[in-house]
């Protein structure tokens, strides 16, 4: 696979949680506030628009829900997924990149 996408599957009520949390009483009112993450996965690019996933992550979930993150390694030798999410990434897409 030449090129993966990382996405971000959220909490179904994380954006509700954030705006809560913030104590502003709507989404507009809540600049900055994110939903939590529940776990980050990688899917293929799609060979026809690259900058948009697959249908399916390297694990099997659908990616309509997720979060696209736009995020890309740097650096050669860094991870897939953001660093600061290390402990939330995927086991199963690792897995599938790794085998690669």
């Amino acid at each position: 696979m030449a090129s993966i996408i990382v996405l971000f599957e959220l909490e179904p009520d994380g954006a509700i949680d954030a705006i809560a949390a913030t104590g502003v009483e709507s989404a507009e009112d809540a600049e900055g506030a994110e939903p939590a993450v529940i776990a980050v996965h990688a899917a293929g690019a799609d060979p026809d628009v690259p900058e948009d996933p697959q249908p399916y992550t390297l694990c099997g979930l659908e990616t309509g829900p997720m979060e696209h993150t736009h995020y890309r390694p740097l650096r050669p030798g860094e991870p897939w997924y953001p660093p600061t999410l290390a402990d939330q990434r995927c086991q199963e897409c690792e897995r599938a990149l790794r085998t690669q």
